[in-house]
């Protein structure tokens, strides 16, 4: 049994929120499986309990996860409740819930007849505080519902409720995690990411396609996009003054990715940006970097520490890989002392020393596309 959580407020748009859940269900773990649905819960019939609730965990949407036993008949709760209630706990209570308003008795009495059918028939004490046990009983129009325990879901909403966003992804710390805090409000996320060999290795390539790999497990449809971004950047290296580097690269990853990203129809631009965490993000870099685009730009990370913001990143997976050492693209070519307030005009003044739109149209005619996590894509990097 699935419960939803968050998306029982979306009142009219519940039944379009619930559709893709189940969807997103069926594609992350089998396309065959008897997926069942109403306003308030989603059934799943399956063999292997515990691998298919270890999958659930994993994904959007869901806000908890009970095994639950399905008996058609009031008089086979009993049988059904003293069969999974643990033998070895020593309290518990009974909580009912009845949609079914057909069913005449009660929430509140019929936890009191089945409480005292319990007790008749074990050696269980009540406790409505601090049980060791808690059985809930849902009496719904379908059937009736048995559990004990349930364990709780990632929450947000379904992946692909909201739209497509395009993550810029680097192989450090902050982008992943942002990658997972957006799909979580819904975005069916793509990433793209800056290549530019030979001043980056194909170590920091894999490295980010394993990122995408552990990314991809919450979504089920990531794509990766690779810019080949080597001549734009050597561009600036050649034409722009040392402490403007950054701020004009950043400027020109903008550019590339809102042309990409109408491309392929995201609506947003998702990046890892911590408020002050490094040059290019200061407020006035932002401003500055930010002026190059008019597509919104997410930030989910923007006022999180470096600590949080590693936190998230173990409990997804995405640490380890990580702290990998291979430099990326922005770390390269970074300067001992890059502004950290830059003037537009200024930047606007060395961005026009070069051709850098047709770099830019060269980058984007030239990205490629990965959307398969199989072995051979090592063959393709």
């Amino acid at each position: 049994m699935i419960k939803y959580g968050e998306l029982t407020t979306k009142k009219g748009n519940r039944k379009e929120f619930i559709r893709v859940l189940s969807q997103n269900i069926k594609r992350l773990i089998d396309d065959d499986m008897i997926v069942t649905s109403d306003l308030s819960r989603m059934y799943i019939e399956c063999e292997n309990v515990e691998s298919v609730s270890k999958k659930l965990k994993k994904i959007f949407g869901i806000h908890g996860i009970a095994t639950v036993y399905k008996v058609n008949n009031i008089d086979e709760v009993l049988d059904v409740s003293l069969k999974i209630m643990d033998k070895s706990k020593k309290t518990f209570k009974v909580v009912t819930k009845r949609s079914d308003k057909s069913f005449k008795t009660s929430s509140m009495d019929y936890s009191r007849i089945l409480g005292g059918q319990i007790l008749k028939n074990t050696n269980f004490k009540v406790d409505v505080h601090n049980p060791d046990i808690i059985l809930n009983v849902e009496i719904r129009k379908d059937g009736i519902y048995v559990y004990t325990s349930e364990v709780s879901g990632l929450g947000g909403y379904p992946v692909g409720i909201a739209g497509k966003g395009l993550l810029m992804l680097s192989g450090g710390i902050d982008s992943p995690v942002c990658g997972y805090l957006a799909m979580k409000r819904g975005v069916n996320v793509e990433c793209i990411y800056f290549d530019s060999p030979p001043h980056t290795s194909i170590e920091a390539k894999n490295k980010v396609k394993k990122l995408s790999d552990i990314i991809n497990n919450y979504s089920g449809r990531v794509k990766l996009h690779v810019v080949p971004f080597t001549h734009l950047q050597e561009e600036i290296y050649k034409n722009c003054s040392t402490d403007y580097m950054i701020t004009i690269m950043r400027r020109m990853m903008y550019r590339i990715c809102e042309k990409y990203a109408k491309k392929i129809g995201a609506k947003v631009i998702i990046n890892g940006e911590s408020i002050g965490q490094v040059a290019s993000q200061t407020l006035d870099s932002l401003l500055c970097i930010n002026e190059v685009t008019n597509m919104p730009i997410i930030r989910p990370v923007a006022t999180f520490d470096k600590l949080e913001i590693i936190e998230i990143a173990k409990e997804i997976g995405t640490y380890d890989i990580s702290i990998l050492p291979y430099e990326d693209c922005c770390t390269v070519f970074v300067p001992k002392h890059p502004v950290i307030k830059p003037d537009t005009e200024k930047a606007k003044k060395y961005e026009n020393s070069f051709d850098y739109e047709s770099l830019i149209d060269e980058c984007v005619n030239n990205i490629y596309t990965i959307d398969s996590f199989k072995d051979e894509f090592d063959d393709i990097l």
